[in-house]
């Protein structure tokens, strides 16, 4: 059985750490089979926001869209749907691992337009399944800051049942 250390706090009222709770958990005999921390593998990724998104000249599909990101404005070409000027996203940069592609993003050509990044969906991050776009921040979400200070991740606890 898998939960959220913040569904756990929902329903006990305790200020424990994580590790006092694991400890709780396993000397109540539960067997803790594991601990994962999505945020872990997301630190990279920052806040950005399309200033403009125009149609590719070679592919109906794609989009070229000027972005800006806590480094200046940078040219991401994107397939999401949902791409459109005046959104906050998720950027990753060239040398940013995405785990859900388990690749590491490079600058490259895209039907001969350059890409300097990558905007993201769920899947891509591996948060859900959900893969119809890129994922859309909150208006007020500070462009450059780091995506897991936006939006905080909680750790899953893994439990045998």
């Amino acid at each position: 059985m898998k939960f959220t250390l913040a569904w756990l706090k929902e329903h006990l009222d305790t200020a424990a750490s994580l590790e006092e709770i694991t400890f709780a958990l396993t000397d109540l005999g539960l067997e803790v089979e594991g601990v994962t921390n999505p945020a872990q593998g997301l630190a990279a990724f920052t806040v950005g926001e399309i200033i403009e998104a125009t149609p590719h000249p070679g592919a109906d599909k794609l989009r070229v869209c000027r972005v800006a990101t806590g480094e200046g404005e940078a040219q991401i070409v994107c397939g999401a749907p949902n791409a459109r000027a005046g959104i906050k996203v998720v950027v990753s940069r060239p040398g940013d691992y995405i785990p859900g592609l388990d690749l590491t993003i490079k600058v490259g050509k895209i039907r001969g337009v350059e890409s300097f990044g990558m905007m993201l969906s769920e899947r891509e991050m591996q948060l859900s399944d959900a893969h119809t776009g890129i994922v859309e921040l909150p208006a007020d979400a500070p462009v450059g800051a780091r995506y897991i200070d936006v939006v905080p991740l909680d750790p899953v606890i893994e439990i045998a049942v």
